[in-house]
């Protein structure tokens, strides 16, 4: 399998409804078929930390 490339729109709208929705990262991966690594990554990079 090949690597996903993702819009950053749909990166900040993603970690948007984790961070100011409040979702729960598994229902927002599964929802928008993306990995809950993946969403941990993109919510690190757009907050510059690891919580």
């Amino acid at each position: 399998m090949g690597k996903a490339n993702f819009s950053d729109d749909f990166k900040r709208d993603a970690v948007r409804q984790i961070t100011e929705r409040g979702y729960p990262v598994a229902e927002v991966s599964q929802r928008l078929g993306v990995s809950q690594h993946s969403l941990y990554e993109w919510r690190t990079r757009s907050t510059g930390s690891s919580t």
